[in-house]
């Protein structure tokens, strides 16, 4: 080959590199991307039927990933062992091979073109290993017109070579990263099972503060221990109470709620323990009590911090004995009942001031359950707001479809001191205002509106990691609702890959809605908390 051919020829070669390099950076899937390679390969270096091998898992041969101009062939379908024909020996051996003339060669094979009954002329054949990190991951091979230039054989090796040593790099980044996926999404298919497990129907949240509950739930349920449920107004307390009797043995019995506070004290013993006719004024007829009516079920007493210390020694005689007397009445009764008790109050420093009984709280505080503020799992807010809008938008006759991302914002800011019932409250105000199917800030209270305070840095958030993922979350959705949900967009305006974008979007647990302006969608059929 003369100096200007061999210019020329080399100028090609650099061509073709720099086109595969631009190819590599592409947001091509593997197999486009090798079968770019082939065309590329055939039409700026006249190498053509290009084939790519890959290492089948087990390592123990190769399978048929992409081969140039054969349609149509079947992927996973052609297989050569270790040592088996041309391209085995590559992978066995991981050198390359080059035939100047295949007809004088035995070991080839000839699977997939059949060119000794199909093509005329001397061909030479080419493969060599795609080899990353000293792991051979499998083969690229060529054919080339015979030349009769045993040099020009060897350039024709040595550009294959880079060739295969750039797609090596390419396809181990694609399986390790399938790898990490297939660990991700198995990981996240365990703890969706384990939530659905353990989460009650009743209840709504995804937070771990929540998991922890329907743990604590599900441990609880099947025994008749007693259940003190601690937590703030409007947490949800009462909810707690029944997701517990569902799962319990005794489901398919009454169960019964009394709001201890909402009775003063004669009117609370009648209530819970019933009376006879005439053991008051205006007793006119006798009256199955609470307790009675929940037999063989559970009887709920909320705000149980608030009973006097007469009634809370005949709740304690309920608890040891299982027995009880109607007011006005002698006649002592038996019940089989299970007690679920509830407070917002600080039990142990009412013990302190002498107004609760000690032996009491030993005897309902056999299985506490704190249940979270809101402001303590605040990844549940826009699941529980579009809760919320599922239910009561049908109540009113009106269709809401999004919330705005100012309105999200301050959900999301705002400490919630009336916890869930406060959540619930504010949605329905908002559906009231709202006209044209969005919920803005606008139609949010004032007390919301006035939160200056970013999302990213409340105080549930302590350490610096957490923090850090906040924010970076909080970044990310938000370029993503610009970008309408693309994901080349969004990474470039974020400086960094549609790769690493990807993970962190799965990693955060970043869903399709909330980088559509938060739409009401699918909600769950459960009730609040």
């Amino acid at each position: 080959m003369d100096k200007g051919s061999l210019d020329s020829r080399r100028a090609l070669e650099l061509e073709a590199v720099l086109s595969l390099s631009r190819l590599l950076g592409s947001e091509l899937d593997q197999r486009n991307i090798l079968s770019e390679t082939l065309n590329l390969l055939h039409n700026q270096l006249d190498m053509t039927r290009g084939i790519v091998l890959l290492v089948t898992p087990d390592k123990e041969g190769l399978i048929l990933e992409v081969a140039h101009d054969v349609t149509p062939y079947k992927k996973g379908k052609l297989t050569y062992q270790r040592g088996e024909g041309i391209v085995g020996q590559v992978i066995e051996t991981g050198r390359s091979i080059a035939i100047p003339k295949i007809s004088e060669e035995p070991m080839f094979l000839d699977r997939i073109y059949n060119r000794r009954k199909k093509i005329s002329g001397e061909i030479s054949f080419i493969c060599v290993p795609i080899v990353c990190e000293n792991e051979v991951l499998g083969t690229l091979s060529v054919d080339k017109k015979y030349e009769a230039d045993p040099a020009s054989l060897e350039r024709d090796v040595q550009i294959l070579k880079i060739v295969a040593g750039m797609i090596a790099y390419d396809v181990k980044i694609r399986r390790q990263t399938a790898e990490i996926q297939n660990l991700l999404e198995a990981e996240n298919t365990r703890l969706k099972e384990e939530l659905v497990r353990f989460r009650p129907e009743n209840l709504i949240g995804n937070s771990m503060v929540m998991r922890d509950v329907y743990q604590a739930i599900y441990q609880v349920a099947p025994s008749d221990i007693t259940v003190l449920i601690r937590g703030e107004s409007g947490t949800g307390k009462e909810l707690a109470a029944a997701a517990i009797h569902n799962a319990s043995n005794r489901k398919n019995a009454p169960f019964v709620r009394v709001n201890c506070a909402a009775l003063n004290e004669n009117l609370l013993e009648s209530e819970l323990f019933g009376h006879e006719k005439g053991a008051f004024t205006g007793a006119v007829s006798q009256r199955k009590g609470r307790v009675e009516e929940s037999e063989g079920g559970t009887l709920f007493l909320d705000e149980i911090g608030d009973f006097s210390l007469p009634i809370q020694i005949k709740i304690l005689r309920l608890l040891q004995e299982r027995t009880y007397e109607r007011v006005g009445s002698n006649t002592t009764c038996r019940a089989d009942v299970r007690l679920i008790c509830a407070t917002n109050r600080n039990l142990e420093e009412a013990m302190k001031q002498g107004t609760f009984r000690e032996d009491l709280y030993y005897r309902i505080n056999v299985f506490p359950i704190v249940l979270p503020p809101l402001r303590d799992r605040r990844s549940d807010i826009i699941l529980l707001a579009n809760h919320f809008i599922a239910t009561n938008a049908k109540r009113v006759n009106k269709e809401i479809k999004q919330i705005s991302s100012p309105a999200v914002d301050l959900l999301l800011r705002y400490r919630w001191p009336g916890n869930v019932r406060e959540l619930e409250n504010t949605i329905e105000r908002a559906i009231l205002l709202s006209r044209d199917g969005m919920i803005y800030d606008s139609h949010l209270p004032q007390t919301l509106q006035r939160i200056q305070e970013p999302a990213a840095f409340t105080a549930d958030v302590q350490t610096l990691s957490e923090r850090v993922a906040a924010v970076e979350r909080s970044a990310i959705t938000e370029v993503l609702k610009r970008t309408n949900g693309n994901m080349t967009a969004a990474a470039t305006e974020l400086g960094t890959t549609s790769r690493i974008l990807r993970y962190k979007v799965k990693h955060y647990g970043i869903s399709p809605k909330e980088t559509q302006e938060h739409s009401v969608g699918h909600r769950p059929k459960n009730r609040k908390v």
